[in-house]
């Protein structure tokens, strides 16, 4: 029986498990890891700049009370985003990046493909078409490689509108509904959580689509996903995760 090829990794948030998600040392640590693939979250500030957070909330973050999209980037810029629970007091010179600055580090990667995930909060607060417009908009110069994705479907629809070369929709189900709108939208990439691919029997739906599936540890579970039909797995713990598959082919 031939041996089912490794799946391509995207490091989740950067490389998020050692350090502060969406931030530029968590990007840059992925890339040195080895990561042809980062996916970061983006949401807009209250003057409509596109910054890293996941949250809509800044509490679990950065320790201050509010909303992103209530704040405008130069105070967002003032905030602490080192994630003091988890690291101390190790990276609290880190702060939000702006999408801009981020555009900027991924210039000098070329090798490297994002998939950015346009937050659902921002797009209902902002309205879809000026939430996706602001980020294409910073996106342009690497939109050839940049892979706007999201939960919302409306907002998929109009980032391709706006003529990205590719998108992606986040399933939050693989029941016949999905399937059914997936067949229909016919996008680049489908993201789902790698629970619900196991949860179901046999292979991942065949498409136009390439399947992406998250939170994955471990090469054998990334393996057992590939087989399943995924083209790529996405992980915080990116260079354990490489290092682990590169082992398994060895």
């Amino acid at each position: 029986m031939p041996v089912m090829p490794n799946p391509e990794v995207i490091a989740h948030r950067g490389y998020a498990a050692r350090y502060p998600e969406n931030t530029l040392v968590a990007l840059e640590a992925a890339l040195r890891a080895g990561a042809r693939h980062v996916e970061f979250d983006v949401q807009l500030t209250r003057d409509g700049v596109p910054v890293l957070q996941h949250d809509a909330e800044l509490a679990r973050t950065t320790g201050h009370a509010g909303r992103v999209m209530d704040l405008d980037l130069d105070t967002v810029r003032t905030l602490d985003a080192g994630e003091t629970p988890r690291f101390g007091t190790r990276f609290t010179d880190e702060r939000i990046p702006t999408l801009a600055q981020v555009v900027d580090l991924l210039a000098n990667r070329p090798q490297a493909t994002a998939f950015v995930e346009i937050k659902e909060e921002s797009l209902a607060h902002f309205g879809t078409v000026r939430t996706v417009r602001s980020v294409l908009a910073v996106l342009e110069p690497l939109l050839a490689r940049c892979v706007p994705i999201s939960f919302s479907a409306d907002a998929v629809r109009c980032a391709r509108d706006l003529d990205a070369p590719a998108v992606g929709w986040v399933l939050r189900s693989l029941d016949a509904a999905h399937c059914t709108q997936a067949r229909r939208l016919a996008p680049a990439y489908l993201f789902c959580d790698h629970r619900a691919a196991l949860a179901r029997p046999g292979r991942l739906w065949p498409g136009p689509w390439r399947w992406a599936l998250y939170e994955v540890i471990g090469a054998g579970l990334a393996r057992e996903l590939a087989a399943r039909g995924a083209d790529l797995v996405e992980t915080m713990a990116v260079g354990e995760l490489l290092a682990g598959l590169a082992s398994d082919e060895s």
